[in-house]
């Protein structure tokens, strides 16, 4: 018979645990390894001792785990000092769930050849069983490695706590320092030895410090081995994860209004509701004025909006806005609106957009305006500021936030370019200018894009006064669009040419109302001579007929008076007079 394979050993599934650092589970899809050990590497000041004791103490609140925490350079009273600024409240998990061993070691401790953890891993062991610990820190093994002679002695004692930590089951954190040359290459077989190996690094660009984190190696897991921002806030270290690579959010078709009627109209309805619209513009071209009416709309409208402002107060904004018509005082009055004003703090903008995230959660605004989003421009050249920037306005897209930029473009520069890079990913682009025009320089809005709407293509003059602010109607002459006085001039011009016409037309009306009064006159006068000719005619006749009448009446009468025969008589015998007897009488 054939010698029968010997069955495979069933695979053992990696299961994790939640560090409780924001970001850094996402990246490490799930945290540390279960009973594994983890090396973390880094620099001093990168936070290292805070990402440990943080696991620590959000295994304790989280998950109910206790855990130990074994110092071999630092005071553990130090370190609990230390991380009362977090609020973890670190000394009431001491009573139950965190132990704290101070293991620093003395030269009299260390005895060459002599020396070696098993007493101190042993007392561990005891207490790990009593708490039922499932997590343990050994912070600054750098520090041990050092007090022990040759390389040798060193590899012994690592790979001691090596097998303890597998034969306790427990999750181990070991920190040790790096960033020297010597201290890299003498304990560089300690990444080879652990299942996991996080790296934080800290850099300094323009006197501004960076902190980064990454992950170089994971066995058994997927992981994101991109260098990542981190940054300590009230909570802790905080890791900002730039998020998933497919992008999901709501949309809508709701459109809201600018607050300018007529841009509205350009844009065929106003801005989308949380959508990311972008000002861009030199100095004094009006953008704030444009944020200013977006404010007021959306408070009328009986929305929450928080108005965000670099280098520049708040009560100074209220004020300039008063002047153009726009008032935001009651509006602040009313809690409607939150005005919040900040100066750019070097290059690294991670803790303003913190603060921003804090400020946004606080308030629960529709709209938010940030004004001008290109204080920070100067500062996002490091790749972390300027992943701060996209990840903070993806993540006012998600919580369905319209939001307002703007964007200062330098000198009286109009080209249609940020120095952000925002409007690549902005939905609504405007962008101000100035029209310099016969000595004189005018505002000029025009609409770059629009995604999702049609929109005007027309450069409007947009114009500030006392009664408030508005958009010009587009004015052509002579092939171009002209602005301010040019403009002015042209309209009066074609005022004054459209009442030149009209005097023209009344004159022109006038002169044919006197030809035709002349007319009615002259024909008044040939119906007056033709009523006096008809009347003379009349009379004529009327006296013509008199005349033989009193004729024939005359006649009558003298018959009577001589008593002759009847007319018609003597008519006869006059008539029948033809043999030559007329004569007889």
């Amino acid at each position: 018979m054939k010698p029968q394979k010997a069955a495979p050993a069933p695979s053992r599934r990696l299961t994790k645990v939640m560090t409780g650092i924001k970001g850094f589970d996402e990246i490490t899809e799930g945290g540390l390894p279960r009973g594994r050990t983890t090396l973390v590497l880094g620099g001093p000041g990168c936070g290292k001792t805070v990402f440990a004791l943080q696991t620590l103490v959000n295994g304790a609140h989280s998950a109910g785990e206790a855990g130990i925490f074994v110092a071999f350079e630092e005071s553990t009273q130090q370190i609990v000092a230390n991380a009362a600024i977090f609020g973890w409240d670190v000394a009431g998990l001491e009573k139950k769930k965190l132990f704290f061993l101070d293991a620093k070691l003395s030269s009299a401790d260390v005895a060459a050849g002599d020396f070696d953890l098993s007493g101190m891993l042993a007392v561990l062991a005891g207490k790990a069983r009593q708490m039922n610990a499932k997590r343990i820190v050994f912070d600054g093994i750098d520090v041990l490695l050092a007090s022990l002679e040759g390389t040798t002695a060193e590899r012994r004692e690592i790979y001691r706590i090596r097998d303890w930590l597998l034969e306790m089951g427990l999750t181990g954190i070991i920190t040790q320092k790096a960033g020297s040359p010597d201290t890299d290459e003498r304990y560089g077989f300690l990444q080879f030895m652990v299942d996991c190996v996080v790296v934080l690094r800290q850099q300094l660009t323009e006197g501004s410090a960076f902190r980064n984190l990454r992950v170089v190696k994971y066995r058994g897991s997927g992981f994101a081995g991109d260098e990542f921002p981190i940054t300590l806030t009230g909570e802790g270290l905080q890791l900002t994860n730039r998020g998933p690579t497919e992008l999901t959010y709501p949309v809508t078709d709701e459109r809201i209004s600018s607050g300018l009627d007529r841009l509205d109209n350009m844009l065929r309805g106003g801005y989308h509701r949380a959508s990311n619209i972008l000002i861009s513009g030199a100095p004094g071209t009006a953008k704030s004025t444009l944020c200013g009416l977006f404010a007021a709309a959306a408070c009328e409208r009986g929305e929450r909006t928080l108005y965000v402002s670099f280098d520049e107060g708040a009560s100074q904004i209220v004020r300039n806005l008063k002047s153009v018509g726009i008032k935001l005082a009651p509006h602040i009055k009313s809690g409607l609106l939150s005005m919040y004003s900040t100066r750019t703090r070097g290059p690294n903008v991670e803790d303003q957009f913190g603060a921003l995230r804090n400020k946004v959660r606080e308030h629960k605004p529709h709209c938010l305006i940030i004004d001008p989003l290109s204080a920070l421009s100067t500062k996002l050249s490091h790749l972390a500021s300027a992943d701060a920037a996209q990840q903070f306005l993806d993540f006012l897209k998600i919580e369905g936030i319209t939001v307002v930029n703007t964007s200062l473009m330098d000198g009286l520069n109009t080209d249609e370019a940020t120095a952000t890079g925002i409007s690549t990913i902005a939905d609504t682009w405007i962008h101000m200018s100035y029209v310099v025009q016969d000595g004189e320089r005018n505002r000029a809005l025009t609409i770059v894009k629009s995604r999702g709407t049609g929109h005007s293509n027309q450069v409007r003059e947009l114009t500030l006064s006392d009664n408030g602010v508005t958009l010009t109607d587009v004015f052509v002459a002579q092939g171009k669009v002209l602005m301010g006085v040019a403009r002015w001039e042209w309209e009066q011009e074609e005022e004054a040419a459209a009442k030149r016409v009209k005097v023209a037309s009344e004159l022109r009306r006038l002169q044919l109302q006197l030809a035709q009064a002349e007319a009615a006159a002259r024909l008044q006068v040939v119906q007056t001579e033709m009523d006096a000719r008809e009347a003379e005619i009349k009379l004529l006749a009327d006296a013509t007929g008199s005349a033989k009448q009193l004729l024939r009446t005359d006649r009558a009468v003298l018959r009577k008076m001589r008593h002759a025969d009847e007319e018609i008589r003597a008519r006869r015998t006059i008539a029948g007079d033809t043999d030559g007897d007329v004569g007889r009488v």
